[in-house]
């Protein structure tokens, strides 16, 4: 088969089409670096440059969904370069009243659609680029803290779900702004979709109509992805959703590419562990895995990434084999 452009090969795994390799991806957190426009814009221009993977996926920090809203956290030594939350800005149940959509041109959200902007005009015109969203579940959970957010949706559920709708304007405000600005899809993380977390009733109330919402928002890309976080997660309930790409924790949790492959009708993206594997392993246990999942998709439908955000410890020969891997994997 002759070569084909980063475009043309994630767009043929997506539609479950033959590609002349596996395309392949993975990120890290840049602690300090996510926190300013030029530098974020410049190490995800560098990391590119450096690894040649077969799409960008912006590298944000989770906090700047809530930034706008005064959220205060800081870099704390994160082994994954995540940033810690220091100051909650619901603290009270009538906090919840004072949540209002924001005004995604300016602030935080600004400041990281102009370094989407930037990266866009300045890569390669083939590489695709998505962006890392967290659903308006998850920005409840960043403003109030697990504990009191989990307290105040199970005994004032009409309360949360009315600041859910305003958290879910700003979602999907976003999501249209990424696309305007020339992104090709979202990343959209369903943080909270795990049964260690929630059950299935309280994710289809308070998380699913949010999840949707946003995915109708960035309709305009062919290249949303879904992310489902946890060990304990809700892919069937989940797997209809319309996402053109699932990723999730495959090689630590009861749903494998196969089986994932079963419920979910779009390109996987997995195949890596990020911490027995991609961390603590040899490029050839890298390299190995890499062989493993191509094989166990038969070359098709996937695309091969960690299960979520590698630590920022991880051996650079390590990303390296992994790159690599997909050049010579065997696709029957």
């Amino acid at each position: 088969m002759a070569e084909m452009t980063k475009r043309e090969r994630v767009k043929s795994a997506l539609a479950g089409g033959a590609v002349d390799r596996v395309p392949v991806g993975f990120w890290r957190h840049w602690p300090g670096d996510d926190q300013r426009e030029d530098s974020l814009a410049l190490v995800t221009l560098e990391f590119q440059r450096t690894y040649d993977l077969d799409f960008i996926k912006l590298p944000v920090s989770s906090a700047y969904t809530v930034s706008d809203y005064g959220v205060k956290h800081a870099y704390q030594n994160s082994p994954g370069g995540d940033r810690a939350y220091l100051e909650r800005v619901i603290k009270r149940v009538e906090d919840w009243d004072r949540i209002e959509p924001l005004d995604i041109r300016k602030g935080v959200y600004g400041w990281h659609l102009r370094s989407l902007h930037r990266v866009i005009r300045e890569k390669t015109p083939d590489t695709p680029v998505i962006v890392t969203m967290f659903n308006p579940l998850a920005l409840a959970f960043y403003l109030a803290g697990e504990e009191t957010c989990l307290a105040h949706l199970r005994t004032y559920p009409e309360r949360v779900e009315t600041a859910l709708k305003a958290l879910t304007q700003t979602c999907a405000d976003f999501a249209r702004g990424v696309i305007d600005e020339g992104a090709d899809g979202i990343f959209l993380s369903a943080r909270f979709a795990s049964y260690e977390l929630m059950s299935e009733m309280e994710y289809k109330r308070f998380g699913t109509p949010g999840d949707l919402t946003v995915l109708a928002a960035a309709s305009g890309g062919w290249f949303n992805v879904l992310h489902v976080h946890g060990q304990h997660p809700m892919l069937p309930r989940l797997a209809s959703y319309p996402a053109h790409a699932l990723n999730w924790h495959d090689r630590t949790t009861r749903f494998d590419l196969q089986q994932a492959s079963k419920i979910f009708k779009g390109a996987l993206m997995g195949g890596i562990d990020q911490q027995k594997v991609l961390q603590e392993g040899s490029p050839e246990d890298v390299t190995a895995q890499v062989h493993d999942a191509v094989r166990q998709m038969n070359g098709r439908r996937l695309i091969v990434t960690p299960g979520c955000t590698y630590s920022i410890g991880v051996p650079h020969a390590n990303l390296v084999a992994m790159r690599r891997a997909v050049e010579t994997a065997t696709m029957r």
